[in-house]
């Protein structure tokens, strides 16, 4: 076989005007490494960017893990230049990379990581403000698309500033991310460059990378390390992924050998950043036994321990490591704790706990990981041996065509890749486990080893080589799309199954792939596509239909539109087809076209309603609850239009309990299938409030009951902001009555309020109520009235609680205004509304929002001491907050120290609270459906839940 020719530099310079450089950039938290290749060099060799470094005033950074310039800033300016660069503003206030490592090891509250595993962390709002994860007060909030842009950014005014003629932004740039990216992932990683100046980029996944990097490093002798029928395994394991991918080697038609890359594995978040956690956990039991550290401790353990996982796991490692941490509070000077760990003890417990000897048939456990305080959801089973060998198990038919048990799913060659293998202890480990699954009975069978210099370099190098590849220059691996893509449909006996959408092996193209097979879709209303994808069915083709096996087939977020007509509200039914195609920066789009027209719609992964933290929805419970027949709706209807339609001449008093005795339901057991069908019929007829201030509140009431609690059916969030856009935040009636049936409205539907809307819709009630507080504290003045009476000033409280999303900030400004109100004789009548408010703003389980947004644990535990010494603890409600406040997490950064714990449990218990209530404390739990409705506010629909 031949190898494909390398270019000269007559075939680098061509006259199409391509930029002068091709740049790779492997995107790391303090690692990422740029190669590049400059094309007007003769012989041209990819090269490494030095990234600058800060440094900090004074100090040398001993240990650089890559080349790079140190810059280190003038002192005068104080802190604000200490992040400056030659190219910085003055005011800039962060740090990229080791300077932001170093700094951060000593203000841990303030340092933001692990980037990449938050970007395709599919449980959270990714582009909400999360990070820096349980980070101090003060500090500024960022998404994980704003931290990986401030990455590319720094990278790329880097550039700019050393080579000001060719700025970045005008080269080639060739981006890598974990083979595991979902498309969302993938979307947001394209969405970071852009907002970094980077408009024209391209993806490779990480693993094809580092095997670009190794051909290119053998580019005069390659074909003579591996030859036609091989199957080569790359392990990629980093920081927070471990990504497999298999590449098949195949002869050409033109007698070359051709590459395919033929399988990745699943999402899986687990790699060295495990490792540290399970020897920061061995640590914190050699210091406390049973107990935990402080936060402030623990945070500067983990990186210790990375620092410990790095030094003994190498080859000529020391045989003790001494670990020395901080003290906490008066003991801070002095009160130090230290503990010594043996080299073989850290060997044993990494690799008999990460790489353990398993069989091939062994599969790895489901359980939750038992890292969940960190916000990340890490592998449920640490064995990392156990995910290789079921992905090479389904594996093993794609090219396997022997029946020797021995050969079935055997890879031929390996190639390592990742800070994880820096250690040859980890590698031997894993290669004895590969022996172990395929040796013969002799044991003569061992991989081949393929070996790239530098594990550091060699993804960032492997992208500026695919980036020459591109131009024609060099091997190509063939990659099309690595899984299979499928939409759900109905079937008439209510079944869904799958619908091949685009198969495995799709190659990138400008004409997308259609389906033929039509759907009904009605306008003006949000139409919903359940996407599944499978990394094991690769060989299904497009068009077809496939039963739904979950242990094959994984739920995306589903893909959505709404078909809007020329003319406004008003509903059709069209017929349209869908198309996808896989396009050249290596994203997947999806269109939903009109066949008897000319308008097509681009479809978009429903990112923030179905990965909201803590949320589980789109999964058909609310759904499944209970489907009422067509004529309950249309019973349900005519109550409705006669109160509220143009013609209407029924009042609006009693209007729930005539629907419940027409339908002989009670308004609890409502379903939410007819929840949300009440609440379309209302939107509908909109214009019907306005006959009245009755009419209005008891529209606004049953909207917010048939709506609450405002996620958990598909379209969720797409009927809050038409709820939010027809009322406008304004109402028709000024009286009490509507504006209290309003703050509950809010109050219900709160969860699917996004986080700008909820700020507008209580800044102007919350600045009132800072005046008020104002005047009490001082006893001068007359503070201004937010409230026309007590239940209005209730209700508010309440409103506001149940915004989530507020800055925890103005949240915890909130909490301590009614605690400051609390024991005051003015406000008795609102007395348990501030009870519950303060309960469920310092709750250390939100409803619905981000773990992010529970306020410190320091503030929980003076919040509660408040309410003991200042209310009724035999009164459930303040039995109820007791609960929220002092509820155990098992996450050292939510919950209360065990001293506090203990004087809760002997306050509830003397005060007979319910059982439940002390267990929750005592004890991890979920609340009981009764209990979910007195910390939402009221009842829940059936089907729907919280934590």
């Amino acid at each position: 076989m031949k190898a494909v020719n390398i270019a000269a530099k007559s075939d680098l310079n061509t006259e199409d005007k391509r930029s002068r450089f091709v740049v790779g950039i492997d995107l790391g938290t303090t690692n990422s490494a740029v190669g590049f290749v400059d094309t007007l060099q003769d012989d041209w060799q990819i090269q490494t960017f030095a990234i600058p470094q800060l440094v900090a005033p004074g100090e040398v950074e001993n240990r650089p893990t890559l080349p790079s310039f140190h810059y280190e800033p003038p002192e005068s300016d104080g802190v604000a230049s200490a992040f400056c660069l030659p190219w910085s503003p003055r005011n800039v206030k962060f740090g990229v990379g080791v300077f932001a490592r170093e700094f951060g090891r000593a203000n841990p509250g303030r340092m933001i990581e692990s980037a990449k595993s938050w970007l395709c962390h599919a449980g959270v709002d990714r582009r909400a403000a999360l990070l820096p994860w349980h980070g101090a007060a003060d500090a500024e909030s960022l998404s994980p698309v704003d931290v990986s842009s401030r990455y590319l950014q720094h990278i790329r005014e880097a550039w700019d500033h050393l080579h000001a003629a060719e700025p970045l932004a005008q080269q080639d740039v060739v981006i890598t991310i974990p083979a595991s990216f979902d498309e969302v992932a993938r979307e947001l990683t394209v969405a970071a460059a852009r907002r970094a100046g980077l408009p024209r980029i391209v993806l490779i996944e990480e693993p094809q990378a580092a095997f670009y990097s190794w051909v290119n490093a053998h580019r005069d002798d390659w074909e003579k390390h591996v030859v036609p029928g091989q199957k080569i395994l790359v392990c990629d394991i980093g920081g927070g992924t471990s990504d497999f991918t298999l590449i098949h080697v195949r002869p050409g038609d033109d007698g070359k050998v051709r590459f395919h890359r033929i399988a990745v594995g699943n999402h899986l978040m687990l790699g060295g950043d495990n490792l540290d956690l399970a020897l920061a956990c061995h640590v914190e039991r050699q210091l406390t036994g049973d107990g935990k550290l402080q936060p402030r401790q623990w945070s500067v353990l983990v990186p210790t321990c990375r620092h410990v996982k790095e030094t003994l796991l190498q080859e000529d490692a020391p045989e003790e490591f001494t670990i020395a941490l901080p003290g906490t509070g008066s003991k801070l000077i002095g009160g130090g704790l230290q503990a010594t760990i043996r080299r073989d003890e850290v060997v044993r417990m990494l690799v008999d706990g990460f790489l353990p000897e398993a069989k091939f048939d062994d599969k790895p456990q489901s359980r939750q990981s038992g890292f969940q305080e960190f916000g990340l959801p890490f592998a449920a089973d640490p064995a990392i041996t156990k995910y290789l060998a079921a992905f090479l198990k389904s594996h093993a038919d794609d090219t396997d065509s022997s029946s020797d048990a021995t050969d079935c799913g055997r890879p031929d060659v390996v190639l390592f890749n990742g800070g994880f293998f820096a250690s040859s202890i980890l590698q031997a480990r894993l290669i004895a486990a590969l022996k172990s699954w395929f040796s013969d009975t002799e044991g003569n069978w061992t991989p081949q080893i393929l070996q790239n210099e530098r594990l550091d370099l060699a993804v960032a190098h492997g992208a500026a080589s695919f980036g020459m590849v591109r131009r024609g220059i060099g091997v190509r691996i063939v990659a099309g799309l690595a899984r299979t893509y499928y939409v759900g449909i109905e079937g008439t006996d209510g079944k869904t199954s799958a619908l091949c959408l685009v198969p495995a092996g799709s190659e990138p193209s400008s004409d997308p792939i259609e389906i033929e097979r039509d759907f009904q879709i009605r306008t003006s209303e949000p139409v919903q596509f359940p996407i599944f994808v499978s990394g094991t069915r690769l060989t299904d083709r497009s068009g077809e239909l496939y039963e739904i096996n979950p242990e094959q087939l994984q739920a995306l977020p589903p893909i959505r539109t709404v078909l809007q007509t020329r003319k406004k509200e008003h509903i059709d039914v069209v017929t349209a087809r869908l198309s996808a195609r896989l396009t050249e920066i290596g994203t997947l789009e999806m269109w939903c076209r009109q066949t008897n027209g000319d308008r097509r719609w681009q479809l978009q992964f429903d990112v923030r309603s179905s990965t909201e933290t803590d949320r589980e929805v789109h999964t058909g419970a609310a759904e499944q609850a209970g489907i009422v027949d067509q004529s309950t709706m249309d019973s349900v209807d005519r109550i409705l239009l006669s109160v509220f339609a143009a013609k209407g001449t029924e009042k609006p008093d009693g209007l729930p309990k005539r629907i419940a005795r027409e339908i002989s339901m009670s308004r609890a057991d409502w379903p939410p299938s007819l929840l949300r069908s009440i609440w379309s019929r209302l939107i509908e007829s909109a214009d019907g409030r306005k006959r009245s201030a009755a009419h209005e509140a008891r529209w606004l009431n049953l909207l917010g009951f048939g709506l609450r609690p405002g996620f958990g059916m598909a379209a969720d969030d797409w009927r809050v902001e038409q709820t939010l856009k027809v009322t406008q935040g304004k109402l028709v009636h000024a009286s009490a009555y509507p504006r209290t049936e309003w703050r509950i409205l809010c109050r219900r539907i709160a969860g699917g309020i996004s986080r700008g809307t909820q700020n507008e819709l209580t800044s102007s009630v919350i600045a009132l109520i800072r005046q008020k507080h104002r005047q009490v504290k001082s006893g001068r003045g007359k503070g201004a009235d937010y409230a026309s009476g007590s239940h209005e000033e209730s209700e508010i409280w309440r409103m506001l609680a149940s915004m989530e999303l507020l800055d925890r900030s103005a949240r915890r400004e909130l909490g301590r205004i009614a605690l400051n109100f609390l024991p005051r004789p003015a406000f008795n009548p609102i007395r348990s509304a501030l009870i519950w408010a303060v309960g469920r703003i310092g709750a250390r389980v939100p409803v619905y929002g981000p773990l992010n947004t529970v306020l410190a644990t320091t503030e929980a535990e003076s919040w509660i001491e408040a309410i003991i010494d200042t209310a009724d603890v035999n009164d459930t409600v303040t039995q109820l907050a007791l609960m929220q406040l002092c509820r155990r997490t098992e996450d050292r950064f939510r919950d209360v120290s065990d001293g506090v714990r203990s004087a809760v449990v002997k306050e509830m218990e003397s005060a007979g609270a319910p059982d439940h209530f002390v267990t929750l404390i005592k004890e991890r739990g979920e609340l009981h459906s009764d209990e979910a409705g007195l910390v939402f506010g009221e009842s829940l629909p059936t089907g729907l839940r919280i934590q």
